[in-house]
């Protein structure tokens, strides 16, 4: 089977809430998100799974849309940032919160994340999707740059949790055996958003 990961489109920023912080996509975001149907369609896409998280849900909802299917939501698949009142989009964070900046740059997560626990519920998620799954299946997966990040830690070894700046509306494809072994065929395809990516 194969795994399509793909990372939300921009969000708005939400300075403090009250409550649990959870961005729609800008209007730019939108834009992106509408260039994914065309960019998938190469793909025999079986099933579409997505975090619960707002930016997630809107960024899945044209392919669902193109596609006629129904968007499964996983809470392990939410972002290491899901209980903050407050969300940053990364190319604000240098400005508005310049210590977390660096360490997301730097391939570690903000020093408040619980990195244990936030592995668990991703792997344990990604490992329900497969187990629920044909051998045959594509299956689209709407999440985030952490959740893509420490999964490709995990498979290729790497040192640190945040190695590669993924980027919005971005492909990263795992393909998975029948014996479940694990394989990264490419990571962060953005040829489809090639002229809306920022610098």
């Amino acid at each position: 089977m194969q795994l399509l990961l793909i990372r939300h489109a921009l969000p708005e920023l939400v300075t403090t809430s009250g409550v649990r912080a959870d961005p729609a996509l800008t209007e730019e975001g939108h834009a992106q998100a509408k260039r994914l149907p065309a960019a998938l369609a190469p793909y025999r896409i079986a099933r579409i799974v997505s975090s619960p998280q707002r930016r997630a849900l809107e960024t899945a909802a044209p392919v669902a849309e193109a596609l006629n299917l129904p968007v499964t939501e996983y809470v392990g698949l939410a972002e290491y940032d899901y209980d903050l009142d407050h969300y940053i989009p990364f190319h604000e964070a240098e400005a508005r919160a310049p210590e977390a900046y660096a360490r997301i740059r730097a391939g570690e997560f903000p020093k408040s994340v619980d990195a244990d626990a936030f592995r668990t519920r991703v792997f344990d998620s990604l490992g329900r999707i497969v187990d629920e799954s044909g051998h045959e299946d594509t299956v689209a997966v709407f999440a985030h740059g952490g959740v893509i990040n420490v999964f490709l830690q995990e498979l290729l070894g790497l040192d640190r949790p945040l190695v590669f700046p993924i980027e919005y509306v971005s492909v990263t494809r795992v393909l998975v055996s029948r014996s479940g072994e694990r394989r990264v065929a490419s990571v962060n395809e953005t040829g489809h958003v090639r002229d809306m990516l920022r610098r």
